[in-house]
């Protein structure tokens, strides 16, 4: 294999300078050899670091994956123990069992499991990596871009390509960097697979961190086993919803990319320290596009759009679980009433969930929004039974939009599709749609103008 990168010499070649091209460099400040050197430094470097994400994707998905688990490694992680197991195991079934009695939705989880976590970045790795590759996509384009372009004159861009080509895969490292930091610290607060409000777990897997769970505990002193059963509701709860409203999980994760895809990347800091950068020294490069990245949205139509979608249908699992699930616990266990307010608090002083999609796809989620959609479930339990609210989640367009949120009793008494919930023939709405041609009238069940409720 020759030793000779993308056709040029390297120093001490030992090449007649008749036999070498011309240098086309010099306007750079520099010349060939040096270039041709640096791009050698540039692909040791980005060896050390790892290759792309796997599937092609812009982000070092194995990277962020080792950083992560590292970070919690350093603060202690360990493997969860048969007793542990057993116990998680026995409460996520008990749960199940409590939950036929507040839901119609029949138990989701066929695997209950324990996990690390370590293990619960392991499983819900590939759920991320949809959820955050649009954006990372946007980020290495930028970087790459922000370097690119005005450091290098028009006419060197051709043979400069297999260094922009390397800055684009470093991007790629140093925003699996920042995402596999994100997704350590998140690791090290999680109770389960379900604190996000995101399908995040296997299909038919419900699973809690008996660390996390430990954890969760501190201060309330309540038995660690009444901790853990709550939570198991929670999960069972959430696992639930995922398992049996197929429209669910495609509809949260679609709603989550698109807003993904209308995020801005802040550069400023990262140009900044571009500027008159030597674009000889690797490793100051490195150092340039290891500066935080700012994301921020875009005010478009279509990107609020996508926010108060992803928003509101975020806070309508949230508050069916939460409805549900304290239902179910109110008469059977004793704390239920300081476990409950433990979850609020924890939201409203911004917990992983907040935190962590700020920091992967800019998105920030509104407790507020929470609040108001559990106040909603509650209220439609009281007026349609568990069977008339569950029914909402058989058609999409059955859901509460934001504006229902915000008038829960408009909704409640003022929509006429509501008055037949309780015997609502979901295939039959589904029959009527697929026989028309065009989108819906406001007459429909459901309708709300031609745009989806929720």
């Amino acid at each position: 294999m020759s030793d000779t990168p993308f056709g040029f010499n390297r120093p001490g070649d030992g090449d007649d300078d008749k036999d070498k091209p011309q240098d086309p460099f010099k306007a750079m400040g520099g010349d060939m050899r040096q270039f041709a050197d640096m791009l050698h430094r540039f692909a040791d470097m980005i060896g050390s670091q790892g290759a792309p994400g796997a599937g092609g994707g812009p982000l070092n998905w194995d990277l962020a994956k080792n950083i992560a688990r590292h970070s919690v490694a350093e603060q202690g992680d360990p493997s969860v123990v048969d007793a542990e197991r057993r116990q998680v195991q026995e409460a996520l079934r008990l749960a199940d069992l409590w939950l036929d009695e507040g839901t119609t939705l029949p138990a989701g989880i066929r695997n209950p499991e324990a996990w690390s976590r370590s293990e619960w970045i392991e499983r819900t790795l590939p759920v991320w990596s949809k959820v955050c590759d649009p954006i990372a996509s946007r980020m290495v384009e930028s970087m790459g871009g922000a370097l690119g372009s005005g450091e290098i004159p028009p006419e060197m861009q051709a043979m400069a390509g297999p260094l922009i080509g390397m800055v684009k895969q470093m991007a790629g490292a140093m925003v699996g960097g920042q995402a596999g930091q994100a997704l350590g610290a998140l690791a090290r607060e999680v109770v389960g697979s379900s604190d996000v409000g995101l399908p995040l777990a296997p299909d038919g897997v419900g699973a809690l961190l008996p660390a996390g769970v430990e954890a969760f505990g501190e201060g309330l002193e309540l038995s660690e086993d009444e901790v853990r059963l709550y939570l198991a509701l929670r999960e069972a709860a959430h696992q639930r919803l995922f398992a049996h409203v197929p429209w669910l999980r495609s509809h949260l994760l679609g709603a989550v990319e698109d807003y993904a895809r209308g995020i801005t990347v802040d550069l400023s800091g990262i140009e900044r320290a571009i500027q008159g950068l030597d674009l000889s020294n690797p490793e100051a490069i490195q150092q340039a596009l290891g500066n935080e990245l700012q994301l921020t949205p875009e005010e478009t139509p279509q990107q609020k759009a996508a926010l108060i979608r992803l928003e509101t249908t975020l806070a309508l699992v949230e508050g069916w679980v939460d409805t549900v699930v304290n239902e179910v616990a109110r008469d059977r266990l004793p704390g239920s009433v300081k476990l409950a307010e433990a979850v609020r608090r924890r939201r409203a002083t911004g917990g992983p969930a907040e935190r962590t999609f700020a920091t992967l796809v800019g998105l920030e989620l509104r407790p507020r929004r929470l609040r108001e959609a559990g106040a909603l479930w509650r209220s439609l339990t009281e007026l349609r039974g568990v069977q008339g609210r569950d029914a909402v989640w058989g058609h999409p367009d059955l859901l509460p939009n934001a504006e229902d949120l915000n008038d829960p009793e408009g909704f409640l008494h003022g929509k006429d599709e509501i008055e037949g919930l309780s015997d609502l023939d979901i295939s039959a709405l589904t029959e009527e749609r697929g026989d028309e041609s065009g989108g819906k009238g406001d007459d429909e069940p459901g309708g709300d103008g031609p745009e989806p409720r929720a």
